[in-house]
């Protein structure tokens, strides 16, 4: 409940440590989750501490509902839709996101999809892939088709991204990449001892 600080984003990486804990700051902070079962995939494909956004003020916007993402990754969603998204889209185009479009968190692949890169954190329900805003007044701004669009629309875009990384360890964008050109990865992972963050 408390506003976004200097060391907001390190203190949300370390609840990956503290998984009752996590959950229990969400339960304080009014925002409903729901335990999920540990999932074990084989190779690196595991997780043991995700949850799923219940019906709140603070998750209510994403959908599609259902997914499990670590409790980390949930607790940065909740204080990033909140402090960064909804400020700036009454800023930029003067109406409020009542959904926030995903394209899932766990998935049991590398980085890039491919056979050889080191294993993806969506591997571990430790990542969310955002991939549109849906307006109260009925318009939809997305990364694919609005990065470049209207200046609004693209500060907005850019805006919601640039504060995310205040919030999660790594935070991938269309400038990142082609493969990013259709939504903004968040995830939390570990970075060891130095804790360094990416922000593209």
């Amino acid at each position: 409940n408390r506003p976004i600080g200097a060391f907001t984003g390190g203190k949300l990486a370390a609840l990956r440590d503290e998984p009752g804990l996590c959950q229990q700051l969400l339960a304080d902070a009014s925002i409903a989750v729901t335990a999920l079962p540990p999932r074990d995939d084989g190779a690196q494909c595991t997780y043991d501490d995700a949850v799923r956004l219940d019906a709140s003020d603070a998750a209510a916007a994403l959908r599609p509902a259902g997914a499990g993402f670590s409790c980390p990754v949930v607790a940065a969603f909740a204080l990033w839709e909140r402090e960064i998204v909804q400020p700036a889209a009454a800023r930029h185009l003067g109406s409020r996101v009542v959904q926030i479009e995903h394209l899932g968190g766990f998935s049991c692949r590398r980085i890039g999809g491919g056979d050889e890169a080191g294993w993806s954190e969506h591997a571990t329900a430790n990542a969310l892939d955002i991939a549109a805003f849906r307006l109260a007044d009925g318009r939809r701004v997305s990364l694919l088709d609005d990065w470049n669009g209207s200046p609004e629309q693209s500060a907005f875009l850019r805006e919601v991204r640039d504060g995310a990384c205040g919030l999660y360890a790594t935070v991938l964008s269309p400038d990142y990449n082609e493969a990013h050109r259709d939504h903004l990865h968040f995830d939390q992972a570990d970075r060891g001892a130095g804790g360094w963050r990416g922000c593209r």
